[in-house]
């Protein structure tokens, strides 16, 4: 299984404490998800972010609802935490969230590792479609969160 690295940087002019509990609230995923994905948590919330939490929810893909399930591996307030699939599309999902100060503010560090499925199909898809929809769904994420955390001044 071959396994492909994303990494994504973002700096906030924000305090660490208040950009990392804004990441520790799975809740908030639905506002930085593109709304082309459909994205619906169904864990119940409050969701209490520690090592072992379970977060289930459903996206699209290619037209067909899917249902991922991701647990909490890392929890490391303020300056990190990883989740890894547990069911879902990838074979394969390692996401570190990793938080810096910096300037006063703080650097967003996203490191994604993942596998396709599907061997050869799973290439071919990952190439002309995987890794351009993550990309997309990055800079969206990006683009929601400068704004988010601008209106909060």
């Amino acid at each position: 299984m071959k396994i492909y690295t994303l990494k994504y940087e973002q700096y906030i002019d924000r305090p660490i404490g208040e950009v990392f509990d804004f990441f520790s609230r799975p809740e908030n995923l639905a506002r930085i998800t593109p709304a082309a994905l459909g994205f619906i948590i169904l864990t119940p919330s409050p969701i209490d972010m520690q090592v072992g939490t379970l977060v289930s929810y459903m996206i699209r893909l290619f037209g067909f609802r899917v249902r991922w399930t991701s647990i909490i591996t890392t929890y490391i307030p303020p300056v990190k935490f990883v989740d890894e699939q547990l069911k879902g599309p990838y074979s394969f999902w390692h996401h570190t969230h990793m938080f810096y100060k910096r300037n006063g503010g703080t650097l967003i560090v996203d490191e994604v590792r993942y596998a396709i499925p599907f061997g050869l199909l799973g290439e071919i898809v990952r190439r002309f479609f995987v890794r351009r929809q993550l990309d997309k769904i990055f800079s969206y994420r990006a683009e929601i969160i400068g704004k988010i955390f601008h209106n909060q001044r």
